[in-house]
């Protein structure tokens, strides 16, 4: 499987492709740090009007234990741990639909360039280059997670430190968000592989995964909120909306609440592993059993 990885690796190294991803990678992350920079310079700007109000201004009108409890939910989103998390993960939006769209390029350029009849003749074990194709995404992933990284995370400590805030690497909840960011990279490029295989038409299966990622939150939202409003009234209908992978790839690295409701991590991570392997598993039975011709 090593060296069907590596060849893999070669492909998308002697082509533009592998250029086209990397340059998608650094742009797409230096936009979404901006915006997200933009955002966490108003959300601490605002926090810090807060605690002087609440401190100094009508705090002693306010029950103590309520003012307490408001402060704690108004620091979730707005404190300095929680926007350097926003700001040391701002490849993910774009990242992970890139390493989809990567898995899905590895598996589909072999019937696009109609070069499946030779590998499989090459390796006949189907399931071996898939695994090979697996590999690769995954490594690829990884690799586009580190560029994005490395960019965010010296980009946002010096942001945060011009504000007067520290860097909070430190912190265990920021490090476990970078770390599952990785996972969610990995796990979207397993995704494309899966998907690829089942939809097998290059275009056909880019636009359809692309389409699915950018409007798949918000038609998500919008429908549990219809259903949650008018039929069934219930807490857990909010919470549903983790089964959306996109809804999973956010609630799995953020620290606090995404939307009304949301689940812990473990739960966005663990429905994410779930599409992850699942695409996986469908992708490479079909692909053992699909005519190539």
């Amino acid at each position: 499987m090593t060296r069907l990885m590596h060849a893999e690796l070669f492909k998308l190294r002697t082509t533009s492709l592998g250029w086209l991803f990397a340059v998608a990678t650094v742009v797409s992350t230096i936009m979404m740090f901006a915006v997200n920079a933009v955002n966490a310079n108003s959300l601490l700007k605002t926090f810090d009007q807060y605690v002087a109000l609440a401190t100094h201004g009508h705090g002693a009108q306010v029950p103590p234990d309520f003012l307490a409890h408001l402060r704690t939910d108004w620091q979730l989103g707005h404190s300095a741990l929680t926007q350097a998390t926003a700001l040391y993960t701002s490849g993910q939006l774009i990242g992970v639909l890139l390493a989809c769209l990567l898995g899905i390029v590895l598996i589909t350029s072999e019937y696009y360039q109609q070069t499946a009849t030779t590998t499989f003749l090459q390796t006949p074990k189907r399931t071996r280059v898939v695994a090979g194709k697996l590999g690769a995404a995954v490594v690829l992933a990884a690799l586009s997670w580190l560029v994005s990284t490395v960019l965010s995370v010296v980009a946002g400590a010096v942001f945060l430190h011009h504000l007067g805030y520290g860097a909070e690497l430190g912190q265990w909840g920021v490090l476990r968000a970078i770390l599952l960011n990785l996972a969610a990279y990995g796990i979207w490029a397993v995704f494309g592989v899966g998907f690829g295989a089942l939809v097998r038409s290059q275009l056909g299966a880019t636009v359809a995964a692309t389409v699915l990622y950018l409007v798949g939150a918000s038609a998500a939202s919008g429908v549990f909120d219809l259903i949650h409003t008018y039929w069934i009234n219930k807490d857990w209908v909010l919470t549903a909306q983790v089964i959306v992978p996109e809804v999973a790839s956010a609630v799995m690295i953020s620290p606090t609440r995404t939307f009304d409701h949301s689940p812990a991590q473990w739960v966005g991570a663990a429905v994410l592993i779930a599409y992850g392997i699942g695409a996986g598993v469908v992708g490479t039975r079909v692909l053992r059993r699909r005519d190539i011709a």
